[in-house]
């Protein structure tokens, strides 16, 4: 399998060019990568629990959609340790939608004759990236007010395994 290329090329925020349309010939991107993120709800669904944490980014950016992925397994093993999987309401709020591109180039013995051109090239999809800007929520964790301290625990976990900073958000739900 192919290596994938740093995030950091892609993590600024920029217009973007990847028109995805039912109708095939008005498409600039012929085909739409699958999602990799398994699930977006999980833990008890519905429970109304008396706290909820959110995750905030701090700054506007795009992220992969392997780092979403891999800081819900962590967020939710931290949480199905300490609480079974019924004692949490886990939900990833925002979708990665936008095509990301590559123009693949060769490597390796006489690949300096082959990769010569191609300036701006639109490349070929590799994968999807979320758009998120400052403020939005993009994880929210549901507990109860006896469990702070691990939904704190998991959002931080989850939270290290992205690309900027983020702030965790408390509110407290009056119809428990």
């Amino acid at each position: 399998m192919a290596r994938l290329r740093r995030s950091v090329s892609y993590r600024r925020l920029e217009r973007p060019y990847t028109r995805y349309s039912k109708f095939r010939k008005k498409s600039y991107i012929r085909v739409n990568p699958t999602v990799k993120i398994v699930r977006f709800d999980m833990g008890n669904v519905q429970k109304k629990f008396e706290c909820s944490f959110d995750l905030i980014p701090k700054s506007s950016l795009q992220m992969r959609q392997e780092a979403i992925e891999a800081a819900r397994q962590t967020a939710v093993r931290v949480l199905e340790k300490a609480l079974g999987k019924a004692g949490f309401h886990f939900k990833i709020r925002r979708q990665p939608f936008h095509v990301i591109r590559e123009n693949p180039l060769a490597s390796g013995a006489g690949a300096d004759r082959m990769s010569t051109g191609m300036q701006k090239s639109f490349g070929k999809p590799m994968g999807l990236v979320l758009r998120i800007k400052a403020g939005q929520e993009l994880m929210t964790v549901s507990v109860d007010s006896a469990n702070i301290k691990t939904a704190k625990k998991a959002l931080k976990r989850a939270a290290s395994k992205l690309a900027c900073r983020f702030s965790i958000k408390m509110t407290e739900n009056k119809a428990a």
